[in-house]
């Protein structure tokens, strides 16, 4: 694994073309036009046996939601956490494309019993044992602590697969207001449609968690908002790529996939991951879809290349 931050060389090439005045997301001369139809297929499926179904380079996104192995329900207590993860790390990095990006959700909530694990054992085998790059370790904030050490954060832990990875900053760059704008606009050194396109939003994304009472919940206990999964599905991935989230969970990343034109698969080993996916989907329009079981996968030309 290369942990190399402002000296990763994808960064290097976008600091370059900022400086000379270009677009600096790492395209790659990708077109991002949507898809008239995206298609979507659901499985209920072991994460495992789900990607070793699909061939080389075939995905550009991952949305990795693993269990974070803190007993919240049965599926949620890993014996070998580390050794478990390795299997389908490896696995995830076989089937993304060159350009392809995976995204790591997790804690770091360490603790000494056997059996526990987090997003520091994933990122040590992943020093150790993997050729991708750690592009960010983006922190969401999704609340503030005021009078105690409470916890208001999770980690992503952003991996490119090689140095040519997709990303998209314009996608989801956050407007200045409007007193903002007109300060910018006073200083000649900066150009009028770089005001216009708005600021880089950092790693550290501040987006609310959802409450008991939030609309978009289904029934997951683990349910992430779909701001969060959005700000990944635009940025690390194109109109017309495929999306894998094989810990699908709530099925919210099927929903963002269709609202941003992108094919999806979606995995889960709990029988109960169609019927909440079924939920996310309810009061959906304006996007054209077609959801497929295992059975149909093969039958639609947009998923051949990945199964």
């Amino acid at each position: 694994m290369s942990n190399r931050s402002h000296r990763n060389s994808g960064h290097i090439a976008m600091n370059r073309l900022k400086k000379a005045g270009v677009d600096h997301s790492s395209r790659n001369g990708i077109s991002t036009a949507p898809p008239p139809e995206t298609v979507h297929a659901v499985l209920v499926r072991d994460c495992v046996d789900l990607l070793r179904m699909l061939p080389d380079e075939s995905v550009q996104l991952i949305i990795c939601d693993p269990p974070y192995n803190i007993q919240v329900a049965g599926w949620d207590d890993v014996r070998d956490y580390r050794g478990w993860a390795a299997i389908w790390l490896r696995e995830a990095e076989r089937v993304l494309a060159d350009t392809g990006n995976i995204a790591i959700f997790g804690g770091l909530q360490y603790q000494a019993e056997a059996g526990s694990g987090d997003l520091l054992a994933i990122l040590a085998h992943m020093r150790e044992s993997s050729r991708m790059r750690l592009a960010n370790l983006v922190v969401w904030n999704y609340a503030s602590a005021h009078r105690f050490f409470a916890n208001r954060h999770e980690e992503i832990a952003w991996f490119g697969k090689t140095a040519r990875y997709y990303f998209d900053l314009d996608a989801v760059r956050e407007p200045y207001d409007d007193k903002t704008k007109q300060a910018y606009r006073r200083d000649k050194r900066l150009r009028p449609e770089s005001i216009e396109k708005g600021k880089n939003p950092t790693n550290v994304w501040r987006i609310p968690r959802l409450n008991g009472n939030s609309q978009e919940r289904v029934g997951h206990p683990t349910q992430k908002p779909r701001e969060v999964v959005r700000r990944l599905v635009r940025a690390l991935s194109y109109p017309g790529s495929v999306v894998l989230d094989f810990f699908a969970g709530s099925g919210v990343t099927t929903r963002v996939a269709i609202e941003e034109g992108r094919h999806s698969i979606a995995g889960d080993l709990d029988p109960a991951m169609p019927a909440w996916l079924e939920r996310q989907l309810q009061g959906l329009s304006g996007r054209e879809y077609r959801l497929l079981d295992a059975r149909r996968l093969r039958e639609h030309p947009a998923l051949t290349a990945a199964v």
